[in-house]
């Protein structure tokens, strides 16, 4: 039988709504990790969701420490570039390696760049990959989310906007934040669906959020997780 995907879900620890992971599989037990996405949690495909949140409650000092250690870390200091660097990529993690080739090269599967450049001259032409591949990534995701909302596929730009995910013209155009693309795809599947649901209301009324949550039920979850994740975004 198929395990479940992972999904996002939220506990309330020490005053605070923390987002995590839940990732169930044929363990045994209850465990927790924290790493560049966040809280993880990995529980065996019986356990209730009340038992998984009593758990993560029983070690609430320690999530709530490590997270903010966590974010501390990745705020202070710059992504070093080097070779086999790791830096988040859609929930995932994309390798960087350095040299051997005449231009930016993605592998098959998508889990590793190669630059021409020296690791210490390679900070815009990886900027430029990583706008490349996901813009690529947005055409996608708009072209699955707007006939679902009866809408044409409206023209996207890219913003690097430091204080707003996305937005949307009165002319119909989509833009959004190229840094989505250290976000797991599920944040970036929300943030597209909300900016679509904006050229059908140009607002944030109650009819506004019911097409966002006929599309992402789990949308406050996952407007969360966001929030958390946005404070720690890899800098190079």
């Amino acid at each position: 039988m198929a395990l479940p995907e992972a999904v996002a879900r939220s506990v309330r620890l020490a005053g605070r709504d923390v987002p995590y992971l839940l990732r169930r599989s044929r363990r045994r037990t209850v465990g927790l990790r924290i790493d560049h996405r966040g809280l993880i949690v990995g529980a065996p495909a019986s356990a209730t969701l009340a038992a998984i949140d009593d758990v993560v409650r029983r070690h609430g000092v320690w999530v709530v420490e490590h997270l903010d250690r966590w974010r501390e870390r990745t705020l202070s200091a710059a992504l070093p570039l080097a070779e086999g660097a790791r830096l988040p990529w859609l929930g995932g993690e994309l390798g960087l390696r350095f040299g051997g080739t005449a231009r930016a090269r993605w592998s098959a599967d998508g889990g590793e760049l190669r630059l021409p450049q020296a690791p210490d001259a390679a900070a815009p032409a990886l900027e430029r990959a990583l706008r490349q591949r996901i813009r690529e990534v947005f055409g996608q995701r708009v072209a699955h989310w707007a006939p679902q909302l009866g809408l044409a596929v409206p023209p996207i730009a890219l913003s690097a906007a430091r204080t707003r995910w996305g937005s949307c013209s009165s002319r119909g155009v989509v833009r959004l934040n190229w840094r989505l693309g250290f976000m797991p795809l599920n944040l970036v599947d929300y943030v597209v669906v909300h900016e679509l649901a904006h050229l059908r209301e140009m607002n944030h009324s109650p009819r506004f959020w019911s097409l966002v949550e006929g599309l992402c039920p789990d949308w406050r979850e996952r407007r969360r997780e966001l929030r958390l994740r946005g404070a720690g975004l890899p800098t190079f």
